[in-house]
C-alpha cells in the first residue's frame, strides 16, 4: 500500500517540487498551504508522515504540530528556514519527530522520510498483538500505542511513547542519553542529546503527578534515565 504524505508549506514551488519527487517514489501526496488547512486535513484523513513548515499563514507550523499531537501520533518532520538550534529544539518540544533546515536537498528529505518509515515499520513488526503491560496504575497498550494512568488515557507523541515503552519494557535498566537517542531516534538522526532531555521532561509533565519527584521515569545522575519497577 502506498505511503500517504501531507506536505504543508506556503511556498507553492517548494510544495510542487516535493510532491513531484515523492510521487516518483510511489507515495500518495496531499498538500496544504496554510496552518488551518493542514490541521483540518490531519483531522479528516490518516497520513503516514507529515512535512510541516514552521512559518505558515493563519496558524504557525508549531501551533499545528501541537494541536495534531492532541489527537494523533503521526510522525511529523518540521521544515524550517531558520538554522538556530533553539528553533529546532522548539519544534521537537512541540511534538515533532525530526526537522530539516531550508534550503534542503530533496534527496535528504526522501532519506529522512524513508528512515522514519523504516523505524515505524520495524516497531510495528515487533509488536505482539494486543500486548498489554501493566505496572501498578500504569497501563501500556503496545499494540494500540496508548498509555493509561489510573484508567485515564494520556496523550503522548510518537517519540514520547517510544521512550516510555523502551524504559518500561526494560525496568531498572539505565539508558544514557546517547543510547536513547540512537535507539529511539536512530543512528542517522542529526540532533543531539538535548532532544532526549526535552522529551523526558515533557513525558514527566504528562505522566507524573509531581514531575520533580517522578514515580515512573527516574534519573541516575551522570548516567541516564530508567523506569523504576
Amino acid at each position: 500500500m502506498a505511503k500517504r504524505v501531507l506536505v504543508v508549506d506556503d511556498e507553492k514551488l517548494i510544495v510542487k517540487g516535493i510532491r513531484f519527487s515523492l510521487e516518483q517514489d510511489g507515495m500518495e501526496v496531499e498538500c496544504a498551504y496554510d496552518g488551518e488547512e493542514a490541521l483540518n486535513l490531519a483531522k479528516e484523513k490518516e497520513y503516514d508522515i507529515i512535512l510541516l513548515d514552521i512559518m505558515l499563514p493563519k496558524l504557525s507550523g508549531l501551533e499545528v504540530c501541537q494541536q495534531i499531537r492532541d489527537f494523533s501520533g503521526v510522525p511529523i518532520v518540521m521544515l524550517t528556514a531558520k538554522g538556530d538550534d533553539m528553533d529546532k529544539i522548539m519544534g521537537l518540544e512541540y511534538g515533532a519527530d525530526d526537522y530539516i533546515t531550508k534550503p534542503f536537498n530533496i534527496l535528504e528529505v526522501k532519506a529522512r522520510i524513508k528512515a522514519i518509515m523504516r523505524r515505524t515499520a520495524k516497531k510495528e513488526e515487533k509488536k505482539e498483538k494486543n500486548s498489554i503491560i501493566e505496572r501498578g496504575d500504569l497501563c501500556l497498550d503496545c499494540d494500540g500505542r496508548r498509555v493509561y494512568i489510573a484508567g485515564k488515557e494520556i496523550n503522548l507523541t510518537a517519540k514520547e511513547f517510544d521512550v516510555l515503552e523502551l524504559l518500561v519494557l526494560n525496568p531498572n535498566k539505565v539508558y544514557g542519553r546517547e543510547s536513547l537517542l540512537k535507539i529511539v531516534w536512530g543512528a542517522d538522526y542529526p540532533g543531539d542529546v538535548r532532544t532526549v532531555d526535552v522529551h523526558i521532561r515533557r513525558l514527566r509533565e504528562k505522566i507524573e503527578a509531581n514531575p520533580s519527584e517522578p514515580k515512573y521515569v527516574h534519573t541516575k545522575w551522570g548516567v541516564g534515565y530508567y523506569y523504576k519497577d
